[in-house]
């Protein structure tokens, strides 16, 4: 059942601009696929999916590409160029604020990069927090993000 609904997902992001959730989970509905927010929020983590503007600068869902330990590719840059405006640290842990909605598609993007300093995040609505072990390793970390801006 969820690889069916992972093919659909994957299916629906071609072919529609899905803006948000509540309409992947909408059309996930119309699909015979009945689904709360959680799991839609859950299958977007686990499909690797990120926000990245259309051609009329509409934010939607598209599938990034693994890049795990490589440079970040263009795709990757818009999206945290467009998206975070500020990077700090605070002692063991990684501050990177973004714009309204855009934590998740920042945080896609930076857990691609399979960083070895960060431990784990979390990413709210305009927040994303990435924890280190060290404060030497948030240093760098910060370092490394703010080259990418």
């Amino acid at each position: 059942m969820k690889n069916s609904r992972h093919a659909k997902i994957l299916e629906l992001i071609t072919l529609y601009d899905v803006e948000t959730q509540e309409d992947l989970a909408e059309l996930l509905a119309e699909n015979g696929h009945k689904v709360t927010q959680a799991t839609v929020c859950r299958d977007i983590k686990e499909l690797r999916l990120v926000k990245a503007a259309n051609k009329h600068g509409v934010y939607k869902y598209v599938q990034a590409e693994s890049h795990a330990g490589r440079a970040v590719n263009q795709q990757q840059q818009t999206i945290l160029t467009q998206s975070v405006h500020h990077v700090d640290y605070a002692q063991n842990i990684v501050i990177i604020k973004t714009f309204a909605g855009m934590a998740q598609a920042a945080a896609a993007v930076i857990d691609s990069m399979d960083m070895k300093e960060i431990m784990g995040s979390v990413a709210g609505d305009d927040t994303l927090l990435c924890i280190t072990k060290t404060e030497n390793q948030a240093i760098r970390l910060t370092e490394k993000i703010r080259s990418l801006l």
